[in-house]
């Protein structure tokens, strides 16, 4: 098979616009929660990840009708695109394929409020868009100009890679020559707060350095946060034929699903690790890039994972205490993390763990600077898809 490349990616993160700014997230352990006011039960305030800006205006043109999971993606895409130097109508057949998980909810929930009052003359016509899913891909789409195949994946928390993995599948069957792939969710609405809050997921913790601590059992929850994370996909010989400079390779991606109830997920790890040793195969990456939120059953999963198929002296660590869990937008925001670890040679921190009932895991706590060869990613979540990658630095 051929390689699949990266040669360009966006991100929008809580406390990072671009690129630049997430490295210093991520180089420095840099905590970008925050504590929303009165989003929580019965009017409590809830530790969050935002993104900073409304993205209502991009290159001159007017989004404020479109919901904030297109606008996040647009914004993050524009960034991939302008990185990886690709015009779309230069003759290319360039795709699109976006995931997420719970798409233009918080629009959704407005506009609901206004049906129930029977508000029909302040109703936004806005809100075709924000109830069908498929906006987030196909305003992607049109503000590229990006003709191709266009793709929205539901998939959960796992949206992200799993367009990773259509993408390279159609890449190698020579279906399209550029895949624009990634993820972007806004869940930090009181339909998803109120959801996750009552299956006891969230973390219920005011003090921000107390919220979303990965392998910690003696806390418990995630930091619920939005985002968008975007790449560009290439086939290694077209790449190098326009003199693009190659991020990384996609090495190897796998998906399955736990088989469970809508409401359950598999806690002996047995899909999961099926996943990882499926993705590994023979490899050993430098270190293992967790999912690992906070939430103590599926911290357990990863630690059931990593003992089934890594060595012990394989470092781990998740960026999740830095800038929260975004849902489908997570695993491609783990994957442009890699990317920029490979680039300037370092491994982030997980910050905020104690640690306790996973002491015997290799978990880096302080940055740790070294050559970073190969990156395996974990993502899995509600809906029970595992989806996990191995990337790698692109090398001649």
């Amino acid at each position: 098979m051929e390689k699949i490349v990266v040669t360009g990616y966006g991100i929008k993160a809580p406390g990072a616009q671009d690129a630049l700014q997430f490295r210093e997230v991520l180089e420095s352990g840099l905590c970008t929660h925050q504590v929303i006011k009165g989003i929580g039960p019965h009017g409590s305030d809830l530790i969050g990840g935002i993104v900073k800006g409304d993205f209502k205006q991009m290159n001159g043109i007017n989004y404020k009708n479109y919901p904030r999971v297109a606008r996040l993606a647009i914004a993050a895409a524009g960034d991939a695109m302008e990185m990886s130097g690709i015009a779309p109508k230069e003759g290319r057949r360039v795709s699109v394929i976006m995931g997420t998980s719970v798409g233009g909810l918080s629009e959704i929930e407005q506009y609901a409020e206004l049906s129930n009052k029977g508000q029909f003359e302040r109703f936004p016509l806005s809100s075709a868009g924000a109830g069908n899913p498929h906006s987030l891909s196909s305003a992607v789409a049109s503000h590229i100009g990006a003709s191709g195949l266009v793709f929205t994946l539901s998939t959960g928390c796992t949206a992200g890679l799993d367009a990773v993995l259509m993408a390279k599948l159609l890449l190698e069957t020579h279906q399209s020559d550029v895949c624009v792939i990634g993820g972007s969710d806004s869940p930090v609405s009181r339909g998803c707060v109120y959801s996750f809050s009552k299956m006891g997921a969230l973390a219920r913790e005011q003090e921000i350095e107390l919220a979303g601590c990965p392998f910690s059992l003696d806390r418990e929850g995630f930091v619920i946060a939005e985002g968008a994370g975007v790449m560009v996909l290439e086939r290694e010989k077209d790449a190098l034929r326009r003199n693009a400079q190659l991020y990384g390779v996609i090495d190897n991606i796998y998906t399955n699903n736990d088989g469970q109830s809508i409401f359950a997920s598999d806690l002996t790890g047995r899909t999961m690790t099926q996943a990882l040793q499926a993705v590994l195969g023979p490899h050993k990456p430098t270190y293992m890039n967790s999912q690992a939120l906070g939430l103590n059953s599926n911290d357990k999963v990863e630690y059931i994972a990593y003992r089934n198929c890594l060595e012990s002296d394989v470092p781990v660590t998740t960026i999740k205490s830095m800038v929260g869990h975004a849902f489908g937008a997570s695993g491609v925001m783990q994957a442009i993390a890699s990317l920029i670890s490979m680039e300037h040679r370092f491994i982030p921190p997980t910050i905020k763990t104690s640690r306790q009932g996973f002491f015997d895991l290799p978990i880096v706590t302080e940055t740790l600077y070294q050559d970073i060869e190969q990156i395996v990613i974990t993502s899995h979540g509600y809906g029970g898809n595992n989806t996990c990658m191995l990337l790698s630095k692109y090398k001649e």
